[in-house]
């Protein structure tokens, strides 16, 4: 919106806070707490908003990448992913996807082609050359810096209020204060329906706990050289970060309480863990919620009435989606 000549305000209260996931492993905003998986051309249908959002992301992720890289020239796109097959089914659905989208990069896989990376894998995989994952800590430091770049407003305050204000909008502070804009964007997750719920409008959401681990191998896999940026087993993921250690992280409970049962869970993928998984060492353990839409399917793209855009609710998307979703907010904007 800033390149596009727009005057923007940003409100966070997180704005000054460190990007990082030490100290209170549950005190983790969604995206600081997520892995940053990239699943975009692995979705298993083929037309609709979703399938549409996914693939254009895919296709704005480079060049976000590509400009942003001048503030943090770590950050890149780590691609290759590669879903294992839970059973026969699974496997031709596997099949018909890869015969569909050969030019997106899909290849199936067999337990044959898998038996050094993960022997688990009886029915194989699939895997995607282009999805991935980006890291979501070196993404936000450089949006922040591109920020700075673009002379937009940062404002490290919580909003309390929305008020309707002579066909504009008046955005109340937790500090007493105000402004006025032509347009408010919320993306706000789990606060949503605090903002809404005084306008007449009713977007409610549902948090679910993600957790992850980051984990040192005693046995097992002594570098990554055959294996893919991600590896996606009955939804948990596992990231290789560097020799001997990898994240290993999943969408495991409704709710926003972490309990101990789904780390022994990770740990063991439903006993479909290689044993070096299951002896790794925990080093570090962190949770974030994520905003699941209530009886809507995420996210939430709407303008909910003239300069109230709402862009929120991506549930495990967020990182994925982000492109594609900025991308939606400024042609709204853009229209009379």
């Amino acid at each position: 919106m800033a390149q596009q000549g727009h005057a923007v305000s940003v409100y966070d209260p997180r704005l000054n806070a460190p990007v990082h996931r030490r100290g209170s492993a549950n005190d983790l905003s969604g995206t600081s707490a997520s892995l940053g998986v990239l699943m975009g051309h692995v979705f298993r249908r083929s037309s609709g908003r979703g399938w549409r959002l996914r693939r254009r992301s895919m296709e704005l992720w480079p060049q976000w990448v590509g400009a942003l890289k001048i503030h943090q020239p770590e950050l890149k796109l780590h691609r290759g992913l590669l879903q294992i097959a839970e059973d026969e089914q699974a496997a031709q659905r596997m099949e018909w996807l890869a015969a569909q989208r050969v030019e997106l990069g899909l290849q199936t896989m067999t337990k044959e082609d898998l038996r050094t990376v993960w022997p688990t894998a009886t029915h194989g995989g699939l895997h995607s050359s282009d999805d991935g994952r980006i890291d979501p800590l070196l993404l936000q430091l450089a949006l922040r810096e591109a920020l700075k770049e673009q002379s937009v407003e940062l404002n490290a305050t919580a909003v309390v209020r929305l008020e309707r204000d002579n066909q504009r909008w008046r955005v109340h502070r937790t500090d007493g204060d105000s402004q006025i804009h032509d347009v408010v964007v919320l993306s706000t997750a789990l606060t949503t329906d605090a903002l809404l719920e005084p306008l007449g409008h009713a977007r409610p959401m549902t948090p679910v706990l993600g957790q992850a681990l980051s984990l040192q191998l005693e046995t097992g896999p002594t570098n990554w050289s055959n294996w893919p940026s991600v590896l996606v087993d009955q939804g948990f993921n596992l990231i290789p970060t560097s020799p001997g250690q990898l994240l290993l992280g999943a969408t495991v409970e409704p709710g926003d309480c972490a309990s101990a049962d789904p780390l022994i869970l990770m740990r063991s993928l439903n006993e479909r863990a290689p044993a070096w998984l299951r002896t790794a060492t925990v080093v570090s353990h962190w949770s974030g919620l994520r905003a699941r839409p209530v009886d809507r399917p995420a996210p939430l793209l709407e303008e909910l009435e003239p300069g109230l855009i709402l862009a929120s609710g991506h549930y495990r998307n967020g990182v994925l989606l982000a492109p594609a979703t900025a991308e939606w907010v400024a042609a709204a904007i853009k229209q009379p």
